[in-house]
């Protein structure tokens, strides 16, 4: 798609659509293989415990130009079709009552982080799928209105591994995908040769569909109804590969769900079946840039959500080093 108008949609990858249809049956078909339960202790770090010393090792030696990325969107605080429920930031000191000297300044944030309009990282415990939370956790047992006791992001700690930018617009030579654009198996593949880059164990993936750009030229639209991401038929490959993160520019599914009745299938597939995380509403234009002119798609990743006990998440500013 030259993306010259906002009426032409793209062909995308494979097609014009966010199919093939998948049953439920063939739903948790899948899901049954790509699970790893049982796998790892602490079992709620999930596929992190897969990144070992060697692991940030070789990824602090992708550095060679010190550009450091960040990926996080600005802190929304305005009310839109991808931000229902805004984030908050006033003051709460203005330096008016503060003797002796010096004066201070001093603000308030909060934000309800699982949506479209903050950068943040899902927790193992954020997910359930048929009851349970990844490795076989009965979700109503371990998570009440207290937090979570299992899978929690302050389990999760920090993450330092190599990140591997999927950018399918540059590969396609296009500026975004549409809304409702799936990404498959083979996308990748065809993504990984264009781009001289091998997904491998312990790698974080991020997918930049061009979600951002095309928000910022034709404005934002409610991507609960139609988003670019993966296809659930993309997730094989990528459980084989030995993925620890998964992120985009969206939200990683793509939406409509082809899966009828599970309305966010990469997310139970990736968090439940797999144990891996997922970064959603990455701001990936910047990483785009960076690695077009750097001319690899291979960095040095670093995820520090908060410590947060209980939490399913955390809000998030990830950062490239290339």
């Amino acid at each position: 798609m030259s993306s010259s108008s906002a009426d032409a949609p793209s062909p995308g990858p494979t097609g014009t659509g966010n199919g093939p249809a998948v049953s439920r049956r063939e739903f948790d078909a899948l899901f049954d293989t790509v699970r790893t339960w049982g796998r790892w202790v602490p079992a709620d770090r999930g596929a992190w415990n897969r990144v070992t010393a060697d692991h940030v090792r070789r990824a602090t030696a992708r550095v060679r130009s010190g550009w450091v990325v960040p990926m996080a969107l600005p802190w929304n605080t305005r009310p839109g079709p991808d931000n229902r429920k805004p984030a908050l930031h006033h003051m709460t000191d203005l330096g008016d009552v503060e003797t002796p000297e010096p004066s201070a300044y001093k603000d308030f944030i909060a934000v309800e982080y699982h949506g479209k309009g903050v950068t943040h990282l899902d927790a193992l415990c954020h997910i359930a799928y048929r009851g349970q939370l990844y490795d076989g956790r009965t979700a109503r047992e371990v998570v009440d209105a207290a937090g979570a006791r299992f899978g929690a992001v302050s389990t999760l700690g920090p993450l330092v591994t190599t990140g591997v930018l999927l950018d399918l617009p540059a590969v396609l030579g296009i500026r975004w995908l549409e809304p409702g654009q799936a990404v498959h198996a083979k996308d990748i593949i065809a993504a990984e040769k264009a781009l001289d880059v091998t997904i491998g164990e312990g790698d974080a993936v991020l997918l930049r569909s061009g979600h951002i750009r095309r928000r910022r030229e034709l404005g934002a639209w409610d991507p609960d109804t139609a988003s670019a991401g993966f296809h659930v038929d993309a997730v094989p490959l990528l459980a084989e590969r030995g993925i620890v993160l998964l992120g985009g520019d969206g939200d990683s599914d793509v939406r409509p769900s082809p899966v009828d009745g599970v309305h966010s299938p990469v997310h139970a597939l990736a968090a439940a079946a797999m144990g891996v995380p997922l970064l959603d509403n990455l701001d990936l234009e910047a990483l785009s840039a960076a690695t077009a002119e750097a001319g690899r798609h291979e960095f040095l990743l670093v995820v520090a959500p908060l410590n947060v006990p209980g939490g399913t998440g955390s809000p998030i500013n990830p950062v490239a080093v290339l």
